[in-house]
């Protein structure tokens, strides 16, 4: 008798698999199913509330669109010369800074870009990065992206393929220990750039970054000047080179509080590219 109950009872639960629903039926067969609290939370609904985006993080959004990636990104490509522009979506620029970060000068670069709610690259030095891992924090913070330039400047062209991947490897493992992740951009110093160092950045999952506009500023020829070679070269999809390091910068300070809002009054979008759309 107990036996044919127990059919029984399977039966139904079986027959009301279709209403139950698979979670459903494999909850009334658990042990102790019939003891449950009545009060206890569906196994499915609403996603949890994600926690309100600050108003920078509404309005620092990248380049090419809001959210995540659409695409897993694959494998890094090997280029044979570097990217000068990004893509043009309307009037948007790039601004970038080589060879910090430089107590000195990048903390007033960093607050210049945060008054105007800006993003911009860094492509950093590894030494430099090593003792000022804070400032590498703070731009990862603040939305910037931070990118490789070696570890200590050198002209790539003149050394062998084991130097050239420690000088790249060494700068994005303290990239990655300052602020969680590694850098997915790269810059050769001085602009030097060799099949190897294409190679080997690929490798390490970075994409080659050059330049549209030259500020020239490290040859410190005044802050006007600097000012007048971007305000002369802005145009859709420019990249401009700057520097927050490697030498006296207070020009270059001086003039991106000059010619940021004049970018951003004359309709520029500026911000910083997504390497999946790249």
């Amino acid at each position: 008798m107990q036996k044919d109950q127990l059919l029984t009872r399977r039966r139904a639960l079986f027959a009301g698999a279709a209403t139950l629903g698979a979670a459903g039926l494999a909850a009334a067969l658990a042990p102790g199913a019939a003891n449950r609290s009545a009060s206890a939370p569906p196994a499915a609904g609403a996603p949890p509330a994600r926690r309100p985006l600050r108003p920078s993080e509404y309005r620092l959004r990248p380049l090419t669109g809001y959210g995540p990636p659409r695409t897993v990104p694959g494998r890094t490509p090997v280029r044979k010369e570097p990217l000068l522009r990004v893509p043009d979506h309307g009037r948007t620029m790039v601004l970038t800074f080589d060879d910090g970060p430089d107590p000195r000068y990048t903390p007033d670069i960093l607050d210049t870009l945060a008054r105007y709610e800006v993003r911009a690259m860094f492509f950093v030095c590894g030494e430099m990065a090593d003792y000022n891992q804070d400032l590498v924090a703070r731009m990862a913070d603040e939305g910037h992206v931070v990118g490789n330039h070696t570890w200590t400047h050198p002209l790539l062209t003149g050394l062998r393929r084991g130097r050239i991947r420690s000088e790249m490897e060494r700068t994005s493992d303290v990239v990655e220990k300052a602020c969680g992740t590694r850098p997915e951009w790269f810059r050769a110093p001085y602009g030097a750039w060799n099949r190897a160092a294409f190679q080997l950045g690929a490798e390490l999952g970075m994409e080659p970054l050059a330049w549209t506009v030259d500020t020239l500023d490290w040859t410190e020829p005044g802050t006007r000047t600097i000012v007048a070679r971007v305000e002369d070269g802005a145009a859709p999809g420019v990249v401009v080179l700057s520097h927050d390091a490697g030498g006296e910068r207070s020009q270059t300070v001086r003039a991106l509080r000059s010619y940021l809002p004049h970018l951003l009054d004359s309709g520029y979008h500026v911000t910083v590219p997504r390497r999946e759309y790249v």
